[in-house]
């Protein structure tokens, strides 16, 4: 912290940003605009999926704007037109954890380095605005929802599909998928359901919903704002002028689906969950048939995840999301899943245990098990800007 200071106090604002914008790849764009801070996610040919080296950069930019009094707000965005970020490199992080080298440790950094990241856009003290605009996916929803503005538009798609690759919905899922009204957060994580931008408003995802096609308007008014005569009640007034009012908004999709959706999802146990949409309509059983294809120990590890969390402070969320991480690492799905889904593509992953009913509860009791004392991940307290 000492030495963050004494960066700001030496050097001005566009030099620290040329600073932090240099790098081999340029994964991550930082850009001082008018004195604020304008970041890109530029991977566009991998949907600006995130690998560890721009959360390297990243979170180190963020931590040393957060207090910096030039700095009105940070706005972050994707590059390419077709996605904010579709997710973590779980390639990368897959192949470390089978490596079997004891230098090769991007398993565990990548998840502490990230989670560490997404709580402190959830505390930040200055105004986070996250341009939500194509696929924003697992890691994405990490780094926009919790965050002080979220913005959709006609071309988000938004979902956590981890159960799909063996893992479970992290970046601190549990904390706002649990929070989510008519079970929809239970919903969405077991299922991965796709939600639209629309849709991401309705239910509370984002904050606003914002055609494509002004996208480019609303950031040259937000940069045109004058620094000096700055208040994040200006913010509000210029995310809502271009914000898509109540009456030309896209209806809510699945609201005539709301209390289907309740009455399946708040369900205590998986097979519960099960043996009610067998006996559903058309709707239900292809939620059925969706979660057949997912991991059975993560789906019954997402539900009871989803079902603590609802209870946990934000910093506690992502100490037990650590937690999982790691045991995840260790065992067989996780890296099945990324071998059938990511790698070779063949869509057949082979799970271990192959069905719900041979998963126990002391196999999921595991998954929550502490780690070593110098291994778990430790937040400070501190208070969500959300939820």
């Amino acid at each position: 912290m000492v030495l963050q200071n004494s960066l700001q106090q030496r050097f001005p604002f566009n030099t620290i940003k040329k600073l932090l914008s240099v790098g081999v790849d340029k994964e991550i764009l930082a850009d001082n605009i008018n004195g604020k801070l304008i970041v890109t996610l530029n991977r566009p040919r991998a949907l600006n999926a995130l690998n560890l080296n721009m959360v390297r950069k990243l979170y180190p930019m963020l931590k040393r704007f957060n207090n910096n009094p030039n700095v009105p707000f940070i706005l972050i965005k994707g590059a390419g037109g077709k996605a904010f970020c579709a997710g973590g490199d779980v390639i990368a992080v897959s192949r470390s954890a089978r490596a079997n080298d004891p230098s090769n440790t991007i398993y565990k950094d990548f998840f502490r380095e990230e989670y560490a990241m997404n709580h402190l856009i959830g505390v930040l003290k200055i105004p986070y605005i996250a341009i939500m605009d194509g696929i924003t996916m697992g890691g994405g929803c990490g780094l926009c929802l919790h965050g002080k503005y979220r913005i959709a538009t006609e071309r988000t798609i938004l979902s956590m599909p981890e159960t799909a690759i063996g893992l479970f919905p992290d970046v601190g899922g549990t904390f706002f998928l649990s929070r989510l009204p008519y079970s929809l957060g239970q919903f969405m994580a077991l299922t991965g359901y796709r939600v639209t931008g629309a849709d991401a408003y309705h239910i509370g995802l984002a904050t606003h919903f914002v055609p494509s096609e002004k996208l480019k308007d609303l950031e040259e008014e937000l940069l045109s704002l004058d620094n000096k005569l700055f208040s994040a009640g200006k913010i509000d007034s210029i995310l809502y002028k271009y914000h898509t009012k109540e009456g030309e908004l896209p209806k809510f999709s699945l609201e005539e689906r709301l209390a289907q959706i309740d009455y399946i999802f708040s369900s205590k146990t998986v097979e519960s969950i099960f043996k009610k949409l067998r006996n559903e309509d058309d709707f239900g059983k292809k939620q059925f048939g969706i979660l057949l294809k997912k991991s059975p120990i993560s789906l019954k590890v997402t539900l009871r995840q989803l079902q603590i969390g609802l209870k946990m402070r934000f910093p506690e969320v992502f100490a037990m999301e650590y937690r999982l991480s790691q045991h995840f690492m260790k065992n067989h799905d996780f890296h099945e899943g990324c071998r059938a889904i990511l790698i070779d593509k063949d869509q057949k992953p082979k799970w271990k245990p192959s069905s719900i009913e041979e998963v126990t509860d002391e196999m999921t009791d595991e998954y929550f098990a502490p780690l070593p004392e110098d291994e778990e991940l430790v937040i400070s307290e501190s208070k969500p800007q959300n939820w």
